[in-house]
């Protein structure tokens, strides 16, 4: 199961260069997505049972996006509070650059969970959830009922602009067993005792000290690869992880 952030994704690809002031063509999609809701719905597409925890809005976004995640398998929990969040991706050239607004999604707090949710084998922690309060210290909550259920604990670093001493203290305090991150990700954290797994894109991944080549295929869109390598790795290992990354570049948007 996840916990973290259920957004409205629009995805941009662009067909020719973008020119300040003007207007050029390009491919879009709107749907789901949001780290930790991505990682459900690839846990769920690749047999697993999957559940995501957060709070979204309670308008027509939110109402569209938990759809689209319940037809996808996954069951949604949490409260339902003010507007949800959208994150707008452009890819170009096989990347990708993102504006993120998180809606309600960072209000998320303690009392509004409900321990139930967390009897898990493992409990993803989307590190966006430890960049801000209270969302943080509903993370930390939710670990320690998952914990309690003899539950691993899983984080994604997420972006190495959200990493400072304030988030480092949050994952230290969460302890957990396994951290997914991007090469920049890992240099920015500094030390931890834990299962480092780097994302290194083309490269393919690094599972504690053991390079792992990446699956070839045509690149389309890279968003929400790593969110699917994690459902992959999470639910079977390496090379399932490594064949959810591929799966997800084939396609534009991150959820499968």
């Amino acid at each position: 199961m996840a916990i973290g952030d259920l957004l409205l994704d629009v995805i941009v690809r662009t067909c020719e260069p973008l020119v300040p002031g003007d207007d050029r063509p390009a491919r879009t999609r709107v749907g789901a997505g949001g780290q930790a809701a991505n990682v459900a719905a690839w846990v769920a597409a690749l047999g697993g049972d999957a559940r995501f925890v957060g709070k979204r809005g309670e308008d027509a976004a939110g109402e569209l996006v938990a759809g689209e995640l319940r037809r996808r398998g996954v069951e949604v929990c949490g409260p339902v509070e003010g507007r949800t969040g959208v994150v707008v991706s452009i890819a170009a050239a096989g990347e990708r650059t993102m504006a993120s607004d998180r809606g309600s999604a960072p209000q998320l707090s303690p009392d509004e969970l409900d321990d139930r949710w967390f009897e898990c084998d493992v409990l993803h922690v989307s590190g966006y959830a430890l960049q801000r309060e209270p969302i943080a210290a509903a993370s930390l909550r939710a670990a320690a009922a998952a914990r309690a259920q003899d539950a691993r604990v899983a984080v994604d670093l997420s972006t190495w602009t959200g990493i400072d001493d304030a988030f480092r203290a949050r994952v230290r305090e969460l302890a957990p067993e396994i951290v997914f991150a991007g090469e920049r990700e890992r240099e920015e954290f500094g030390e931890l005792e834990t299962e480092w797994i780097v994302k290194r894109g083309a490269l393919g991944v690094v599972v504690d000290g053991v390079e792992h080549a990446a699956v070839a295929t045509e690149v389309v869109d890279t968003t929400g690869a790593g969110d699917a390598f994690a459902a992959g790795y999470l639910l079977g290992g390496v090379e399932l992880g490594l064949e959810a990354a591929a799966r997800c570049c084939r396609q534009m948007g991150a959820m499968p």
